[in-house]
């Protein structure tokens, strides 16, 4: 009934999937994964537009983050343009590669339980704390890290994967991809990889996946339901 596309860095496949996907009878659901800036860190935050609004946020974001950044860093917002920016939009709090993942490497814990509280009061409902499970190092310590936070903050959590290619088999073709994108090679030890669970799984395998957080995958299974908008073309 519902696909999401969430890209990194820009909204570029949004459109064009928005018009495929009502076609076929399926509602779209928007996102952007944008870089933001917060202890002198630079990482992803996913967002998602339920609203046009929303959907006008999230392009200027997308835009401010290439405009207002110098060509010696990633292109990126700082956090507190969330303050006004916000409407429409639904937050998660990224996977252990983003903003939060990165920072909880740094051993920033109390950076990030401010942020994390400064977040639910801007976004109250609209908020939640991302768990996702690919077999890859770093991944557990995080998780319990941000369970500890939902327990304390009162923020629901949300079980989610990651998705680059849509079977298992394409993991291969895809870490090659990978070291393109990086200029390494592929037996190169100490190259960014990949685990290969990073493909479209059954309902039923997600089920199983996250069967001890319970809350997780139900606020997954509702999740959807926070959307009635996809874009629409319009004239220049």
């Amino acid at each position: 009934p519902n696909i999401g596309i969430c890209d990194s860095y820009n909204l570029c496949g949004a459109l064009e999937f928005a018009e495929k996907i009502s076609k076929s009878g399926t509602h779209p659901i928007t996102g952007t994964q944008i870089n933001f800036s917060l202890e002198n860190t630079i990482g992803k935050l996913p967002l998602f537009a339920s609203t046009s609004s929303g959907y006008k946020n999230l392009i200027k974001l997308s835009s401010k983050s290439y405009l207002d950044s110098s060509e010696l860093t990633d292109a990126h917002c700082k956090i507190t343009e969330l303050k006004n920016n916000n409407d429409g939009l639904i937050l998660l709090s990224g996977n252990h590669h983003g903003l939060f993942g990165k920072l909880f490497k740094l051993n920033k814990l109390k950076q990030i339980e401010e942020a994390i509280k400064e977040l639910k009061n801007l976004f109250k409902d609209r908020f939640y704390l991302e768990i996702q499970r690919h077999n890859e190092a770093g991944e557990e310590n995080y998780e319990n890290f941000i369970i500890k936070l939902s327990d304390v903050n009162q923020i629901p959590l949300l079980a989610t994967q990651e998705v680059f290619y849509l079977k298992k088999e394409t993991y291969e073709a895809h870490d090659a991809l990978v070291c393109i994108g990086q200029k390494n090679f592929v037996d190169d030890p100490n190259r960014m990889k990949f685990s290969d669970q990073h493909f479209i799984k059954k309902s039923e395998d997600i089920a199983s996946l996250f069967k001890d957080i319970p809350e997780a995958l139900e606020n997954n299974y509702n999740f959807p339901y926070r959307f009635n908008f996809k874009p629409k073309k319009s004239a220049p």
